[in-house]
């Protein structure tokens, strides 16, 4: 008798058990119909969802909101239902508020956008050579020999005027004597014939000087003493004592260091900025603390296939001639002024790969993602071509913060949009967000749970994991049994259990 008593009470909590599960099974199943009104009244993106009054622009998977899908359906990421994104919906286009509290303590800046002339700051490094335009050549101005020099090495600087070689030209001796006694002579008609012998001498390739030395002395003059016509250094020594030397024979090369020249390597993508003319200032680590002043003289054109650098060739004035041939030399250009540009501050451009991005400050503790198209750099600044407008603010500190938490809206707890204003975890206790399922499988750090609709975080009935908390499952919980849970969301965006506890215990207080 007590068996059948026995029995018929294990018979009776196990319909209760099966009644009482099928009844969560047929809730959380309308919830699901009732959650998603969006998919199955609205079939495309842009319509108007009747149930809301709001255009639908587009549908997401909030645990991927990167992802974004025209109609509704099933996600390709999880076991659940899409969820639509709202003209209106403060997830759209990145964008996040968070109180003027929480931007203290971020340390979060901003910084208006601009309207300004962008002087591109560009540096280059070269070599100094000489200035191919301040050259002077002597030559032997007829035959005869090398009687002396009084240069003897390359590279001597030498002074205007200062004695190079003395010559011996004996051509220079019959012409001379010509004029000599064509002025002695008297007699009318006479003078003609003392111009032809003036221009003999000239012919002859002497100088007005060496033609009035000879003229004052009354002597024929054989010997010549060459002299530099500019100051300099000595180039090129092609003259030897005792060598004989004919009309047009090269003997010296100077080169003036008055001016020199830089051959600095541009990057290719710069150089398009620089003109001839541009002012430039050079220093050399061989003279610490001295500027020297020129411009762009000339901007070859040819790109060093190894370097990609287009030589761009500087003039620089010289005036103490310390600037030799072969020194190092780190060149300033300031290219010519250009028109406006918007610019914001460096620090406030994001690299993300092949996008560049800034967080708009909209006003209301309000902040939203938006790629730019950048320019030129220069001082601090950056142009941006295309993305914002003059007037709106950027965020230059905490930025990164405020990106990571827009790019997790879907998933994160949304941090509150004014002051005073409590977070979704503080509205459920301080505990997290709270749901409630089956437990499909536990594991050694995480538990599989299929799991309901979530209302805090506008998720429909879904399979996910959760990480057990540091002290682990409780003894009570196990596979296959219904259960209500909190849980929140970590620091390394992982979804942990705060409470779990099963949903049909029995008297005694052990599970079935």
């Amino acid at each position: 008798m007590n068996t059948n008593k026995i029995l018929f009470t294990v018979a009776a909590i196990a319909a209760l058990i099966a009644g009482g599960y099928g009844l969560y099974s047929l809730g959380v199943s309308q919830g699901q119909k009732a959650s998603a009104p969006a998919a199955s009244t609205v079939q495309k993106a842009g319509a108007i969802d009747p149930a809301t009054g709001k255009k639908v622009l587009y549908w997401h998977d909030p645990m991927v909101p990167g992802q974004k899908f025209d109609k509704p359906g099933k996600s390709p990421f999880m076991d659940m239902q899409l969820v639509p994104v709202y003209a209106d919906d403060d997830s759209d286009e990145g964008k996040v508020a968070i109180s003027s509290r929480v931007q203290q303590n971020l340390g979060i800046r901003t910084a208006e956008v601009t309207r300004q002339n962008l002087a591109v700051a560009i540096e280059a490094v070269g070599s100094v050579a000489y200035n191919e335009r301040d050259v002077a050549l002597v030559q032997a101005r007829g035959n005869g020999f090398v009687e002396r020099l009084h240069v003897r090495a390359p590279l001597d600087p030498v002074r205007k005027g200062q004695p190079l070689a003395e010559l011996y030209i004996p051509d220079w001796v019959a012409v001379q004597e010509e004029y000599l006694t064509a002025r002695r002579m008297r007699g009318a008609g006479l003078a003609g014939l003392v111009d032809a012998a003036r221009q003999r001498m000239r012919l002859a390739g002497m100088t007005n000087e060496q033609i009035r030395l000879v003229e004052a002395s009354g002597k024929p003059q054989a010997r010549v003493t060459v002299t530099a016509p500019v100051p300099g250094v000595v180039a090129e020594l092609s003259a030897r004592e005792g060598m004989t030397v004919t009309t047009g024979a090269p003997l010296f090369r100077i080169n003036g260091l008055r001016t020199v020249w830089v051959n600095a390597e541009v990057p290719e993508n710069l150089a398009m900025q620089l003109r001839p003319g541009n002012a430039v200032a050079a220093h050399t680590p061989a003279l610490p603390g001295t500027v020297f002043k020129g411009k762009v003289n000339a901007i070859l054109p040819e790109v060093n296939a190894t370097t990609r650098t287009v030589k761009a060739r500087v003039e620089l004035d010289n005036p103490a001639g310390q600037l030799m041939p072969g020194m190092f030399v780190t060149v300033n250009f300031t290219p010519a002024s250009g028109k406006e540009v918007l610019t914001v501050p460096s620090e406030a451009v994001i690299q993300t790969g092949k996008r560049s991005v800034v967080i708009l400050a909209e006003g209301g503790g309000k902040f939203a993602q938006r790629d730019v198209e950048i320019g030129a750099e220069s001082n601090g600044q950056t142009e941006i071509r295309k993305g914002v407008e003059a007037g709106q603010k950027v965020v230059v500190s905490g930025q990164f913060l405020i990106d990571s938490e827009a790019s997790l809206k879907g998933t994160a707890t949304r941090m509150s949009g004014s002051d005073g204003e409590a977070t979704d975890s503080a509205k459920t206790g301080g505990e997290g967000h709270r749901a409630s399922g089956k437990v499909e499988a536990i594991g050694k750090n995480a538990i599989t749970i299929a799991h309901g609709p979530v209302a805090s975080l506008k998720w429909d009935a879904m399979t996910m994991d959760f990480k057990l908390p540091a002290a682990g499952l409780p003894k009570n919980v196990s596979k296959g049994d219904m259960v209500q849970f909190t849980f929140r969301q970590t620091k390394d965006g992982e979804f942990e259990f705060t409470a779990i506890t099963p949903i049909a215990p029995d008297a005694s207080g052990m599970k079935k």
